[in-house]
């Protein structure tokens, strides 16, 4: 289980980087400066969260019987599709409803790092 979340953690810094370059060159002349405020704010959250899947991976080594931990990184993915990719096609399609999604979002990142502050407190 470490392995998948390291793996996923480097995947998902990776498309962080793409994205951003993506948004930085591609997108500045072609979104408002609010949608691309809206683009920035995905990516940021995006890429604390890759990282946030790769302390999982880490922390994964060190507990490897914890049920929790690998919830809380399942979370953080979850929250990162929830989150990040409604603001990434809400600012590329201004489709305002988009926007209902996100706080679900926002909630599995609150859950995640909730239940990964229990679950290393629980641990032995």
């Amino acid at each position: 289980m470490p392995k998948t979340f390291l793996i996923l953690g480097a995947i998902n810094a990776f498309l962080c980087i793409a994205l951003g370059a993506f948004g930085a060159h591609g997108l500045k002349q072609t979104l408002s400066e609010s949608m691309l405020s809206v683009y920035q704010t995905g990516i940021q959250y995006h890429f604390y969260h890759a990282f946030g899947i790769l302390i999982i991976g880490l922390l994964l080594l060190h507990f490897p019987k914890s049920r929790l931990i690998p919830i809380s990184g399942w979370l953080m993915m979850a929250g990162i599709i929830l989150f990040s990719f409604s603001l990434y096609a809400l600012s590329l399609t201004g489709m305002r409803g988009l926007g209902m999604i996100t706080p679900f979002g926002g909630v599995s990142f609150l859950s995640a790092w909730a239940l990964l502050v229990y679950a290393i407190w629980k641990e032995k």
